[in-house]
């Protein structure tokens, strides 16, 4: 309602009257309730500023408020009266639809009518009526800038700008192309240590040499070394590995003693490859082993300063990007007469609650307009000629998660460009390339998700976003736009006290390092039933530190490998990929440990039963399971498909 239809009713001495017939008006007023005047309607209703509600009759102390009390555990039960559509209990009316304002905001929407009884998608990769059983203190709201079409643009436009630059001093100074997603996981690495403001792009980092992209871009000096099938391809491997050594330590300022060895190495290398042309594919890769090993560390040495400076370029770059975004975004706030440094935070209690979805302290801005259509079964969404897209199953899920956890767009007026919003970052992150990020984003198989819920009351995903995740509730990496979807935050930040949960980290050893020292410091603080159940990759050419450290934790109760190409993983971009793309074989072995405390194998012990299960559920194939199918499934889609048609060109 804008403002020109409503005023606040100052000076009212009417006394709000409690069911006890207590005054309660000055704590009416810091729930955020206010007496409003409606000048079409020419009388009184109350409006609550943080939820967005408004009531025609007086709201009454008892009901059930999301902000300060996120379990309704001091609601007051809902009179008969009241029960069917409108009814808030205690006998409370809300403002119907036909009361409100007639048009929608500039994203409002309305969905397609579908026939009664007809399913809404075939194939569903989620389960959001799955209640939680994670419990946690109650907290704060945060202060992150809320999200912006505008500000996600220039974001956008920057971290792409910046890949570019990564590519080039890569080639400049290297000659190679960047590792395959060592900026994706660059970004993640960061992250974990990262103090800065922005929710994407690094800031304020120590060391301000990543680990990562240092480790990554080393591996490919002189060269990457492929995958190798044939006799002839690795002798050509070795070949040009050598040549490369010798033609890195000529240009390079390295020491005598160096270029002494390599060329030693070198000719002998070539001199084999000249007299011996009988070897066997394994020979040639010993040999290039062998080389790598006498070679490599001098290698290391001469490059060292050159990827050093590579690392330390690409995160100046990144900090005075973020400088821009922070300022652009401060100003777009300023201008709609937004206050950051004076946002309120309601008060909250030192009590234990049901885990609830990440809430702003900072007001949203008026959004702009997202352009929403359907290329068949494809969402698009546009804004500024900027499009992305979703699939129809998708699109309904995210506008499923909106409705169970945003409370401040009641009428779904920022709904469009809250999802372009979303859709954006999360492309942006993983890159443009053919199946970037895919694996970073990898989700369990549907069947394995039930079976952890059936067998070990798991509810809850440590590591998801609003487009994989198959629980609604879950933690991931953007709180400030994956809140309104129901993110619990990042996961490192969260910190549970009791519950059962599933963690499936994306693939980066600093990541998956920082998430094993996070589950000890929880299961060591809680005496309540905690467990958690993690899935990660057998690397063991070296073994990751992640995973050392769980085979040595006292809390781990139980450890099974699923072996390579024997079990799935459910696309990263299952948003918007085919659905015979929608899931692939893990090319590596899956290692799954248990961490529990003591409360947490009593409640929830892996016994031979309930393992035996899990595996059963590895077995099921998703891919047979995501298949065309049924003639009755292609009935569906053609009937949805042709009442969608019906309905944009208002025949229905």
């Amino acid at each position: 309602m804008t403002s020109e239809n409503y005023r606040t009713v100052k000076g009212d001495a009417g006394m709000v009257m409690s069911p006890t017939g207590s005054s309660t008006q000055d704590e009416l007023i810091q729930a955020g309730w206010a007496k409003c005047w409606s000048k079409r309607e020419n009388r009184p209703y109350y409006f609550n500023r943080f939820t967005n509600q408004s009531l025609w009759e007086m709201p009454v102390l008892g009901q059930h408020d999301v902000i300060s009390d996120p379990l309704g555990l001091n609601a007051a039960p809902a009179s008969g009266e009241g029960a069917g559509d409108g009814s808030l209990g205690n006998g409370q009316r809300k403002r119907g639809p036909s009361e409100e304002a007639s048009q929608g905001g500039p994203n409002s929407f309305k969905r397609p009518k579908h026939p009664p009884g007809m399913p809404l998608f075939c194939s569903v990769y989620w389960d959001l009526d799955v209640q939680t059983n994670a419990v946690i203190k109650e907290r704060t709201t945060f202060d992150y800038l809320p999200p912006h079409p505008e500000i996600e643009l220039q974001r956008a436009q920057l971290t792409t700008k910046l890949r570019q630059h990564y590519h080039e001093l890569c080639s400049q100074r290297e000659g190679i192309e960047p590792p395959r997603e060592s900026f994706n996981r660059w970004l993640l690495e960061r992250k974990v240590v990262d103090k800065g403001v922005d929710p994407l792009l690094p800031s304020e980092c120590d060391p301000v040499i990543s680990p990562s992209m240092f480790r990554e871009v080393m591996n490919d000096i002189p060269i990457r070394l492929s995958r190798i099938k044939y006799k002839e391809e690795a002798r050509k491997l070795l070949f040009k590995y050598a040549e490369a050594a010798k033609k890195m330590i000529d240009s390079r300022n390295a020491t005598p003693d160096s270029r002494k060895v390599v060329k030693w190495n070198v000719e002998d290398t070539m001199n084999w490859l000249r007299r011996d042309h009988s070897a066997s594919k394994e020979d040639y890769m010993d040999r290039l082993d062998h080389l790598r090993k006498q070679c490599g560390p001098h290698v290391t040495a001469v490059a060292k300063d050159s990827v050093e400076g590579i690392c330390s370029k690409i995160y100046h770059i990144s900090t005075e990007y973020v400088r821009r975004i922070r300022q652009a975004h401060l100003n777009l706030l300023k201008e709609c007469n937004i206050t950051v440094d004076g946002a309120e935070s309601p008060e909250v209690q030192d009590r234990l609650v049901y885990c609830y979805p990440v809430r702003l302290s900072i007001p949203s801005p008026p959004q702009p307009r997202v352009e929403l259509h359907f290329e068949n079964d494809i969402a698009c969404l546009r804004y500024k000629g900027e499009m992305v897209k979703v699939n129809r199953g998708h699109f309904n899920k995210l506008e499923l998660l909106y409705r169970y956890s945003c409370i401040d767009d009641p009428r779904f007026e920022k709904f469009l460009s809250r999802v372009w919003c979303l859709i954006k970052r999360y492309q942006v992150m993983f890159g443009s390339g053919v199946n970037e990020g895919t694996g970073l984003q990898g989700a369990l198989p549907v069947p394995v998700f039930e079976a952890l819920n059936k067998q070990f009351g798991v509810s809850f995903e440590c590591f998801a976003s609003p487009l994989n995740c198959y629980f609604k509730q879950f933690c991931s990496a953007f709180p400030d736009i994956d809140g309104f979807f129901g993110s619990r935050g990042p996961f490192l930040s969260f910190s549970p006290v009791s519950g059962s949960f599933e963690a499936n980290p994306p693939f980066c050893e600093e990541l998956m390092d920082a998430m094993v020292m996070h589950f000890e410091e929880l299961l060591e603080r809680s005496s309540e039933p905690l467990s958690f159940i993690i899935f990660v990759p057998e690397w063991r050419d070296p073994p990751t530190p992640a995973l050392t450290r769980m085979e040595a934790s006292r809390f781990r109760r139980h450890q099974m490998t699923v072996p390579a190409f024997e079990h799935e993983y459910r696309s990263g971009s299952q948003h918007i990929c085919k659905r015979s793309e929608m899931y692939y074989k893990a090319i590596h072995g899956t290692a799954v440990l248990f961490l529990q405390n003591d409360a947490g194998f009593a409640k929830w012990e892996p016994t031979t039963e309930r393992i035996q299960e899990l595996l059963v559920a590895y077995k099921i194939s998703g891919r047979t399971l995501s298949s065309p199918g049924s003639l009755i499934g292609n009935v569906y889609l053609s009937v949805i498909n042709c009442f969608t048609v019906l309905y944009l060109f208002g025949a229905v």
